[in-house]
């Protein structure tokens, strides 16, 4: 999984914009320990009759604590090249040790600020192909050469570092003045490096320039550096609430913010951690409201058991997708429920967590290029196409009298394996016809992936054709989902997982 995708997972999963910095820097240290369990020597990791093998092994319990303490609260971690460096080999195997204790569905922004343009090329490969994190931080000023070796990594991302609150910078950032100022030069150009997916901003805690940089570059990510706590009073939500409403994109996203030091000096700083993250997600959830194009979505229901599919599912019905009462579908039967999922493409948040979800199970599969049956899944086989770089084709409904007269659209030659992509299986009819359309012309299909399986048998009937049958969602674990959590009564929930 790329950098985005894993970031957006583990935000949707944890409902958190905030990161962890996983430094050995005496100034992150709580400065007291407001909790009996929190080990004292954590606060002395300065002695100065420590030598550095001690150091080490204490910064790494101290280390190991946090990532327990955090890995279901953060969206990210981030760890500073420097801290490490400083202590040379030893520092450099605790980065190392570090990492590897990480979840690995945790992305991990390594803040190395690189500006050397000669070592741009070796840097690359031993952070993304070594030591394998997701995305590093980079000093961009002398120009796009230097960040190019980067962008060749697939999945990986990168931070320019845009603007700093640090007070002797304004005099170079707002140069030549504050209505065209460098920063901003600096934002534009680089949107034109590379897509939002692999290219985001590094900003220090300005709600004014923020603010700016957003104006000029909506669909980026932008990281926050800094301490929310010291320069926002986060006991004053209005101050705070100034920093979102600056970086925030118009879905309530796209602002990564650091965990203050402040909250990790209890014996259960998961404790403060969560009540900023219900802070946070108060005010997202108030800018977004009533926005004509997009809307946050939050779970309201609290489970005790995290399953993949279940936010995704309560989404679903949430928008309206899942209706109740006889609709004729597609094949002219008449059902008591009707599933339309044509209006998943107008909302992004939900539409990416639907193509992640499908490519979860296609990046398993052997193809050579993905295939969309008209109309309904042409969105998503593009979009799956798109998220996993392979090249997508689609057998045409009907052919034209006109024009070329191509059965299939796009490029292949006979011979490649195809994975077909369809939005809903009910009878398995159209899917069938649209492999068969592919199979005409030489090409071989062997798995077809849909987003929801109705289950009456129809997996069996495709594969007494020859078939391979995948599926994102069953209808039964709709209706347990919905009726789990009171969205549906006892008797929609027969009427769903029954009628299959």
């Amino acid at each position: 999984m790329n950098f985005f995708d894993k970031l957006l997972t583990s935000i949707e999963k944890n409902q958190s914009l905030l990161y962890l910095e996983l430094d050995p820097n005496p100034e992150s240290l709580p400065k007291q320990a407001e909790g009996k369990n929190i080990p004292a020597k954590y606060l002395l990791l300065k002695h100065p009759e420590k030598d550095n093998q001690e150091l080490i092994q204490d910064w790494w319990e101290w280390l190991h604590f946090l990532i327990t303490q955090t890995e279901k609260y953060v969206c990210a971690y981030k760890l500073s090249l420097g801290y490490y460096q400083s202590f040379g080999i030893p520092g450099l195997q605790l980065l190392q040790q570090t990492l590897k204790t990480i979840p690995s569905e945790i992305p991990i922004i390594l803040d190395a600020k690189h500006s050397d343009l000669k070592t741009s090329t070796v840097f690359a490969q031993s952070i993304f192909a070594d030591l394998q994190v997701d995305a590093c931080t980079i000093l961009p000023y002398t120009g796009f050469d230097l960040v190019v070796p980067f962008l060749l990594y697939p999945g990986k991302a990168v931070f320019l570092l845009c603007a700093t609150a640090n007070a002797s910078a304004g005099v170079l950032q707002q140069y030549p003045n504050q209505e065209q100022p460098l920063y901003l030069k600096l934002v534009v150009e680089a949107q034109r490096w590379a897509t939002p997916e692999k290219l985001g901003f590094e900003v220090g805690i300005m709600p004014d320039i923020l603010g700016k940089i957003r104006q000029v570059a909506p669909e980026r990510l932008i990281l926050i550096q800094g301490d929310i706590a010291e320069e926002n009073d986060i006991n004053n939500p209005q101050k705070l609430n100034q920093l979102l409403a600056a970086g925030l994109n118009i879905n309530g996203e796209g602002l990564l913010l650091p965990i203050p030091p402040k909250l990790l000096g209890t014996a259960e700083p998961k404790t403060a951690i969560k009540s900023l993250i219900s802070t946070i997600n108060e005010q997202r959830l108030k800018m977004v409201k009533g926005s004509p194009t997009c809307e946050l979505w939050l779970p309201d229901i609290c489970f005790l058991q995290h399953q993949p599919h279940r936010d995704l599912i309560l989404q679903l019905y949430n928008l309206g997708c899942i209706i109740f009462g006889d609709h004729v579908q597609a094949s002219g039967a008449i059902f008591p429920y009707y599933i339309d999922l044509r209006k998943i493409i107008s909302i992004p948040q939900i539409f990416h967590k639907i193509v992640t979800a499908y490519a979860e199970i296609i990046q398993n599969l052997e193809f050579d290029r993905i295939a969309g049956i008209p109309y309904g899944s042409l969105p998503t086989a593009t979009g799956l196409a798109l998220h996993l770089e392979r090249p997508m084709i689609f057998p045409r409904k009907e052919v034209k009298a006109y024009g070329t007269g191509r059965l299939i659209e796009g490029h292949f030659q006979p011979g490649e394996k195809i994975v077909v992509v369809d939005d809903i299986m009910i009878t398995g009819n159209s899917v069938m016809e649209g492999a068969e359309k592919l199979k005409s012309v030489g090409l071989k299909v062997e798995d077809i992936v849909v987003f929801i399986d109705h289950e009456r048998g129809v997996k069996d009937k495709l594969q007494d054709h020859g078939y391979l049958g995948h599926s994102v969602l069953t209808l039964t674990e709709i209706a347990q989902t919905l009726y789990e959590s009171n969205k549906i009564n006892y008797e929609q929930f027969n009427i769903l997982k029954n009628h299959h």
